[in-house]
This record gives structure tokens, sequence and C-alpha cells, in this order.
């Protein structure tokens, strides 16, 4: 072997090894994100939070192997807006090549690491529909949501879709994971109402989380989960532009972070810690669309308006009764709007019509899928638990066990 296969051979070698240490990181974020959902909401429910986060990469992944992965990335024509290579996990090429990204990796690498994107769309619906929905019921809605919707969706970017065509850009996702995650989430809350007691004689009533240091736990591990997230989607090791995305993706999270605790002493008048939490992932959101393009300036900037954002938002949700238990809507759909068009504005080379076209059409075909699918289950099988169960807490009801127990031994 001669000096230059060799060293095609090591930079393919180090590309997949950074790709899967990336897959490594998208998937600690689930349990990132069964800590935030966990530790804001009530303890009642704490099981019945934690065993949705487990089933839902499971679901995620097995949904993405059998449809989603062929939906999203399909062998067919650029500019398509639905294609199916068929069920499974389909060969390419010599069956080793990722056939994508000029093959930096092989395609079972690029499986799991976009298998891995499918999983998060799903678990950002599942906080803001939290303590009332039935599980059987969130289930479903995730078997296809995350099997058919978002991959369709995806693959009109990152499949060389349509929208792709039409000059659209999101770099990992602010567009495709985070704000058809939170269309989802906004269609699901609407469907489902407030929980019993929320919002009384115009007042907002909080309902306390069970564990404040778990929900601490659940963002760093998000924004360490992030690191892959964003870095990942390099698609390769290329030192330079994935520093580059690192910096930004942290920059935008700090910033974030200080535009959520600035927004809330204004409003709130206190250091509200809810806040510079949702400010933090707010700051990861916005960025996302962009962190290869940013300046670490405009990263800055982009998390700072992030983090206010997330505050008014879940401000005007509240005023709309719309009750979502964890933020998730006001983090993922509204700050993900914000970087996609954000991207626009200030990224080199991006055009900002094809971001408002592109936040335009994802967002209807996101939230009108959601919508049709949450109330077919609705007028089926029912979405909503009991008030009596919603009232005691769903871990007992249908669980049967409490997520904080202490055993005192006589």
């Amino acid at each position: 072997m001669d000096a230059a296969s060799v060293g095609a051979e090591a930079l393919f070698t180090a590309n997949n090894v950074w790709m899967m240490l990336a897959t490594a990181l998208v998937f600690i974020m689930h349990l990132g994100f069964a800590g935030v959902e966990a530790g804001f909401t009530q303890a009642k429910n704490t099981v019945n939070i934690l065993f949705k986060n487990t089933l839902t990469p499971v679901i995620g992944l097995l949904t993405y192997t059998f449809i989603g992965f062929s939906l999203m990335y399909p062998d067919a024509e650029p500019g398509f807006w639905f294609a199916f290579d068929g069920f499974g996990i389909v060969p390419r090429d010599n069956g080793i090549e990722a056939g994508y990204a000029d093959s930096a990796y092989t395609r079972w690498t690029e499986f799991l690491f976009q298998g891995m994107f499918a999983a998060t769309a799903a678990t950002i619906v599942s906080g803001a529909v939290a303590e009332r929905i039935k599980i059987n019921a969130y289930l479903i809605f995730t078997v296809l949501f995350v099997g058919i919707v978002y991959p369709v969706i995806g693959g009109w970017k990152w499949g060389y879709g349509a929208l792709d065509a039409m000059g659209f850009v999101d770099f990992a996702g602010s567009t495709l994971v985070h704000s058809v995650g939170g269309w989802g989430a906004l269609a699901g809350i609407i469907v489902l109402g407030p929980r019993v007691g929320k919002y009384v004689d115009g007042k907002v009533i909080d309902k306390p989380g069970s564990s404040v240091p778990l929900a601490v736990i659940g963002v760093f591990l998000l924004w360490l989960g992030w690191f892959g997230f964003n870095g990942g989607s390099v698609l390769s090791g290329d030192p330079a532009l994935t520093s580059l995305v690192l910096v930004n993706t942290s920059l935008g999270a700090c910033a974030g972070a200080m535009g959520g605790y600035i927004t809330g002493w204004v409003v709130f008048k206190r250091l509200d810690l809810g806040m510079v939490l949702n400010g933090i992932l707010a700051g990861l959101v916005g960025i996302t669309a962009g962190a290869d393009v940013f300046t670490y300036g405009e990263s800055i900037f982009i998390g700072l308006v992030a983090g206010v954002l997330v505050v008014l938002s879940a401000i005007t949700l509240d005023k709309f009764k719309l009750d979502d238990c964890v933020g998730a809507v006001s983090v993922h759909l509204t700050c993900g709007i914000w970087g996609t068009l954000a991207t626009g504005i200030f990224g080199e080379g991006v055009s900002f019509l094809p971001q408002l076209y592109g936040v335009l059409i994802c967002g209807g075909a996101a939230f009108g899928a959601a919508l049709i699918i949450f109330f077919l289950l609705d007028k089926t099988i029912g979405i909503r638990v009991s008030r009596e169960h919603e009232e005691e807490g769903l871990d007992s009801h249908e669980h049967g066990i409490r997520g904080y127990t202490i055993v005192y031994n006589e």
C-alpha cells in the first residue's frame, strides 16, 4: 500500500472514530432530557416521565431502522419531496462507505448518528405533554412521528431534497430537529389542554418540580451532548471547522444563560434558576442552525437573544393557557425558528428568504401532521388520563411504583 493509500485509510478511520464518539455524545442527551423532564415535573409523575424517556430512544432507533433511514436518505434524484428506498438499512456501493459527506465514514456510523437525532425529536414532545397524557397514546405518537414525519421532513434538506435545492441551510437541526419536535409539542398541548389546576381565575399556578438538582444535571448533560450534536454535524473530523463549531456552540449556551438570567430577573424580580437553565438550552438550540458559519461574536448575540426569547415565549404561552411542563415549546420551537432565521441574517453566504420558506414549510408539515395524529388518537383511544389519575399521580396508577421512595427498616 502506497503512502497516499495509507494516508487516506488513516483519515477515513479518524473521521469514523470522531463520528462514533459524536454519536455517543448525542445518545447521552437522552439521559439529559430524562433529568430535565423528571426534575421540572412533579414527584408523583417521575416514573412516568422516566418510562417515556427510556422507551423514546428505543422506539426511535427501531423505527428509524425499519423505515425512517430509507425515508430520510433515499437513493433519489436531488430535489425530491418524497422518496423511499425500502424497509431496513439498504446497502450502498460496497456496503461500507456512507455514500454521503464524501464517504468520510461508514454507512453504519451514518445510520446510528442520524438515528440518535431522530429519537431526539420525539423526546422534545415528551416533556411538554407530561403529567396528563396516556402512556400508550404517547408511544403510538412516537412511532408515527419518528418513523415517518421526522425523516420525511429531514430528507428535504439533509437527504438533498426540495429544501436543499431551494438553498435552505440548517447545519445541525434548529429547524429539522428542534422546531419539528417543538411543533409536535405545541400540537400535543393544544389537543391535551392544560393540567388540572394550572390556570385558575386568570392566574398561573406553579406546580413545583420534584428535583432542582436533577434538572441542573440534565441541562449540563444536554450541553455535553451538544458537542456531539453540533460537532458531529461537521460529518468529519475536520479540525478547523469542528473547533469553530464547538466554540460557537459553547458561547451560544453561555450567552443564552445570561439572557435567561437577566430577563427572568427583570420580569419576575427574582433570580430564576429555571430560566437560566432553559436559557442555556435556548442558546444551544439557537446556535445549531448556523454554528459552522457564525463568528464567535455573532454566536454570543444569537445565544443572548435566544435566552431573552425563551422567557418571553414561556410567558406568552401561559397567557394563552398552553401548558408546557418543561418549556419545550419555548426552547425548541421559538428558539429553533430564531436560530434558523438568524442564519439567514448573519451566516456568510446564506440567503434569508430560503430560511424563511424552510421554517414555514417544515412548520406547516410538522405541526399539521402532529395535530392530525394527536386528534385521531384522542378520538379513538383517548390521549388524556382521568382527572383522578392526574390528581393522584401517574406513577401509582400506571406503573405501581413511586420515583422517590425511602424505606425505613424498623
